[in-house]
């Protein structure tokens, strides 16, 4: 579901990966749609791969944009220009168990930017799998 999206330390926003390049990669901003390339010497984060701390264990952040999808109705999330505390209490209704210690203000602030641009380009399937993702085998 969220395969091939990313993010880049340094940069707003999320970008599609378009392509491979000799010594970069090609991707494209969800913000304005224009392509840059992303070299190794980026922070670069594969949405996939993102967790949130939890007093229990770490969830993946499709299960965390899940639960603002259904808290939300499939809209988009309050601001994440809100006041901290606004973050921090509508946070934990959507993970009421996150980890108040290591999950920040900026990190939730980052989750909601990221969830309400997905909303914005219809990216975001809730019903997703990962065994839809693959591709399909071909017959022989």
């Amino acid at each position: 579901m969220l395969k091939g999206l990313l993010a880049i330390s340094g940069q707003r926003g999320l970008f599609k990966l378009v392509s491979q390049a000799k010594n970069s990669i090609i991707v494209e901003s969800l913000i304005d749609g224009k392509r840059m390339p992303a070299y190794a010497t980026s922070r670069i984060s594969a949405l996939e791969d993102i967790s949130i701390y939890t007093e229990d264990e770490d969830v993946k952040l499709f299960d965390v944009f899940k639960a603002i999808y259904e808290k939300e109705n499939g809209g988009v999330s309050i601001s994440p220009k809100s006041s901290g505390n606004e973050l921090k209490s509508y946070f934990e209704e959507v993970l009421p168990l996150y980890d108040k210690d290591r999950v920040y203000v900026s990190d939730i602030k980052k989750v909601l930017t990221w969830y309400n641009l997905l909303i914005e380009n219809e990216l975001f399937d809730p019903n997703a799998t990962e065994e839809e993702e693959e591709p399909e085998a071909t017959e022989e």
